[in-house]
């Protein structure tokens, strides 16, 4: 993947190239929703404080909110997912990502879980 990854507590992910994080949900979140229906995209030009509402992604069984991991203002949606929600559980780690932020405050990355705190918080959480 190259550039590094982060991750929330709310099983959200982010991976920055340059000042641009590009945001999605875990496996382990796509797991729980189950079949993603629909997604609800936040539009292009928002800006978003960390842990603001980003999205919301639709299952058959359940919705779930999608926060924003880092502040920012959405330069880009996946469009994809409007025609294919299932990418979400497909490929929730790639092609499956949900939004890109141009970043506030790079330092809002440190808060983040890295990918070996993030694989010891589920076993913690006994996920």
């Amino acid at each position: 993947m190259g550039s590094k990854m982060r991750f929330t507590s709310d099983h959200e992910w982010v991976r920055l190239d340059g000042n641009i994080a590009t945001v999605g949900i875990t496996e382990y979140a796509a797991d729980e929703l189950g079949d993603v229906i629909y997604v609800e995209l936040p539009a292009v030009g928002d800006t978003l404080a960390q842990g603001d509402n980003l999205a919301v992604a639709e299952s058959v069984k359940a919705a779930a909110d999608i926060f924003a991991p880092i502040g920012g203002t959405v330069t880009e949606v996946n469009k994809a997912l409007e025609d294919e929600p299932g990418l979400v559980n497909e490929d929730p780690m790639d092609n499956g990502w949900i939004a890109r932020l141009d970043v506030d405050d790079l330092a809002e990355l440190d808060e983040l879980m890295d990918e070996e705190e993030y694989e010891e918080y589920l076993k913690e959480e006994g996920q």
